[in-house]
């Protein structure tokens, strides 16, 4: 089967996927996922060391100067809008959570900058919950590889690719589909040539 074929492949590329940003606890994990929006992996970690660094705690951190936080935050883009984020979130956990993260999706999806995305990426990353996060990367390579149709949004290909692959490696396939999407299968130029699964590829034409 199709699926088959390109879970060997994935696994072949990445026998052991990680999460490429880096953090400490849960609140330091979900404020790097809401800081990854439009942005890369790698300029993230280049500030989240910073603002943890200064702002060592939650209750710290919400009472940071927000023109700090907007400078700090800057080199990842929308920076008005993800320093607004991060110290209403770091509010929010202080003060309802008692500074844990919770793991109520209803009650995750009510704070500052987290969606669906956000949500799925935190639960599978931080708690190991089986899940499926469709970001620029996995909407793609899902696309591109048949897994979901050209005219699907991110929640149709979440739900076809949930049917697709089993519930115990959701989480696994996601990783590998982000790397994979990453650094294999991009959105500019991607590496065609060296591709097991260009047969397949729905825009092969385009690229080779």
């Amino acid at each position: 089967m199709m699926t088959n074929r390109i879970e060997n492949y994935l696994e072949e590329l990445f026998p052991n996927p990680v999460c490429e940003l880096n953090f400490s606890n849960d609140y330091e994990c979900l404020i790097a996922i809401v800081l990854s929006a439009q942005t890369t992996d790698k300029r993230v970690n280049s500030i989240t060391p910073k603002i943890f660094g200064k702002y060592k705690t939650l209750k710290e951190l919400k009472n940071a100067s927000l023109e700090d936080l907007e400078a700090i935050i800057r080199p990842v883009g929308s920076f008005r809008k993800k320093a607004f984020y991060v110290k209403e979130i770091s509010r929010i956990l202080d003060e309802d959570y008692n500074g844990k993260v919770p793991t109520d999706r209803e009650k995750l999806s009510k704070f500052p900058g987290v969606g669906r995305k956000t949500i799925n990426v935190f639960l599978s990353e931080f708690y190991q919950m089986p899940a499926i996060a469709v970001d620029t990367h996995v909407e793609r390579v899902s696309k591109r590889l048949g897994l979901a149709s050209k005219n699907d949004d991110v929640l149709q290909v979440e739900k076809k690719l949930q049917k697709k692959f089993k519930k115990e490696v959701w989480s696994r396939r996601h990783l590998q589909l982000v790397l994979f999407g990453r650094y294999h299968c991009k959105a500019i130029k991607p590496n065609c040539y060296d591709c097991q699964l260009v047969d397949i590829c729905k825009e092969k034409k385009k690229n080779i």
